[in-house]
């Protein structure tokens, strides 16, 4: 009878075995099939459109905009059903100025209906389109809703047109910010904060019912200053003035869609074939004749990937753009989440490629593990004694974020772009009420020494132990500012006035020394080119994405449960996120206080 149990769950498991086995050898086959195929199709998995005389570049954002476009014949389709990815912004940047110089295209139609991106990506798709207009080619907008974002972007065009029906939002910005403190009461959960900087605030949400006077104040600031950059491009495009503009914000002045021909922001309220029309006009093609329009996605040229360049073929000069995205913790992380170990050897890589004559570190990040952020500035401080090092910021470089750029050669960022926030913190619940009084669940404890169980979440910590923690806490906040100190050549009492966690627009990041220069990637790497003596030269992109069969078995479930509640809870799945973030938080955080949406 052993013998029989032993063959059969032998052959249950070889069957199993062998399913696995075929199921990723028709997996490789597809990849490959996907890979011969690539020249072939476009982004979208449709026919590559050949673009003809008289084209027109059709540009829309429906997907959410990441910094670095996913290389994978797979990213528009996965297990869930619900394809997400699209062009990053580097393709977005890049074929846009192609368009440029591009003689069978004629103009480019902005169809804005949707737009899922930062407002510091924004403005550097915004700066590009600004580019494109000096070709003396057009730029129409067409949008059934403009959102204030929307409406920023859609300022650089000719002719902005909006729905007869539609709707232009333009009220200013407004910050809400949640706080759980009741809720944890009611639960009786203690929240135990240790924190260095009076703007420190990621932790008022679970100590406050409400911002504190610090909090505030550099909400205010840096919201204003982000509103009145909107401002100064709306104004210099559409030639109404900012006053005139705030005014119309302030006093409710748009009521309908007659109001935005009116205040003249809008030039036309036409429906889409009517706005076509119009587009066929600018072409000089008959009415009856079909627009040329070519995808933006279907644009993307396949023999020109400035920043796919192989380690193997070794052809010239190269500058290393390397792609620091998301929050800041320990270990491998992913294109989504900065892992101290993959950024660091990434950086480490560049430095020691001969071929790499300067590196471009690309930071999009709130911030997260200081320990994890001090690994990789450790290796930007190798890489910058080896060759220039120059740091481009996108939608936020802050907390963590700030402590891997501080040490570069150069920092760039965009007037919009949230940055600083110097400042650290810890935070340890204590659920003992919680278990006793409310689920009747008691805890008893055998320690070996006096504080053995420290930071256990079953006990509140004692005096002796939150003096100790705090001790940490300051060590960390010491060391931070002495970094930035270094880095920016200022001293530590500086840093420290301008740091306690405050967080700062990037025009008032200039001001006070915390950034070099206000721009995009494309200023960070020119730059970086200057400093090395390069007249021509490549760009290689790191870290190395997976490989399409890694990244297909390594998300399609948790992308598959992420997604339905997304498209589930709508906005509101961004405080599911933020709770998940705090979950995973290990050790003293340089983080970003929350989460800042521009709509």
């Amino acid at each position: 009878m052993k013998n029989f149990f032993t063959s059969f769950f032998g052959a249950i498991i070889g069957v199993v075995l062998a399913m696995v086995i075929c199921t990723l050898l028709f997996i490789s086959s597809i990849v490959g099939m996907f890979g011969g195929l690539r020249e072939a199709l476009g982004e979208d998995g449709g026919p590559k459109k050949e673009v003809k005389a008289n084209s027109v570049l059709f540009v829309d954002f429906k997907r959410p905009i990441s910094d670095r476009t996913i290389d994978n014949p797979f990213a528009n389709f996965n297990f869930s059903g619900m394809g997400e990815e699209g062009l990053g912004l580097d393709k977005i940047v890049e074929n846009i100025k192609k368009a440029k110089e591009d003689s069978a295209i004629k103009g480019i139609y902005l169809n804005l209906t949707e737009l899922n991106a930062g407002i510091a990506t924004v403005e550097e798709i915004r700066n590009t389109l600004l580019d494109f207009k000096t070709s003396k080619k057009f730029i129409y907008a067409y949008s059934e809703v403009y959102s204030q974002k929307t409406y920023y972007l859609a300022s650089v065009s000719d002719k902005v047109y909006l729905n007869p029906q539609g709707m232009l939002e333009f009220k200013g910005l407004s910050a809400q910010i949640m706080f759980y403190k009741k809720a944890l009461d009611n639960y009786n959960i203690e929240m135990q904060i240790f924190r260095h900087g009076k703007f420190k605030s990621a932790i008022e949400p679970f100590m406050l019912d409400k911002m504190s006077e610090a909090n505030r104040l550099q909400t205010e600031v840096f919201m204003g200053s982000i509103w009145n950059s909107i401002l100064t491009g709306i104004s210099k495009q559409r030639g109404v003035t900012i006053d005139e503009l705030n005014r119309i914000a302030d006093n409710l002045v748009l009521k309908n869609q007659k109001d935005a021909v009116a205040l003249k922001l809008v030039d036309a309220l036409l429906y889409e074939d009517e706005v076509h029309d119009e587009i066929r006009k600018k072409v000089s093609i008959a009415a009856d004749k079909k627009i040329n329009f070519v995808k933006l996605a279907d644009y993307n040229s396949e023999d020109k990937k400035p920043f796919n360049v192989k380690k193997k073929e070794k052809a010239g000069d190269k500058i290393a753009v390397i792609y620091a995205v998301g929050s800041i913790e320990s270990g491998e992380g992913d294109d989504n989440t900065i892992g101290s170990d993959r950024i660091a050897r990434a950086i480490k890589e560049a430095r020691l490629d001969s071929t790499v004559k300067a590196i471009v570190l690309r930071v999009n990040s709130p911030g997260g593990s200081a320990l994890a952020s001090d690994v990789m500035w450790r290796e930007v401080l190798l890489a910058k004694k080896a060759k220039p090092f120059i740091v481009s910021m996108g939608d936020v470089a802050a907390s963590g974020g700030y402590y891997i750029s501080c040490a570069a050669d150069k920092i760039y960022a965009q007037p919009n772009t949230i940055t600083g926030s110097i400042g650290v913190f810890g935070m340890m619940p204590n659920a003992q009420k919680l278990l006793a009084e409310k689920i009747g669940i008691n805890i008893d404890t055998v320690n070996t020494n006096k504080h053995s169980d420290i930071g256990t979440i079953f006990r509140p910590v004692t005096e002796e132990e939150r003096i100790y923690i705090q001790k940490g806490v300051e060590d960390v906040y010491d060391v931070f500012t002495k970094r930035v100190a270094e880095g920016r050549k200022m001293t530590q009492a500086n840093v420290d006035s301008i740091g306690q966690g405050r967080v700062w627009s990037g025009t008032d990041a200039l001001k006070i020394k915390l950034v070099d220069e206000l721009g995009g990637l494309d200023k960070a790497i020119a730059y970086a080119a200057e400093k090395a003596n390069l007249k021509t030269y490549k760009t290689v992109e790191l870290p190395k994405q997976k490989n399409t069969l890694e990244a297909i078995l390594g998300k399609a479930e948790d992308e598959a449960e992420t997604k339905m509640m997304a498209k589930n809870l709508g906005e509101n799945y961004k405080y599911i996120q933020h709770l998940r973030n705090l979950i995973r938080m290990k050790g003293v955080q340089a983080r970003l206080p929350f989460e800042f949406i521009i709509n």
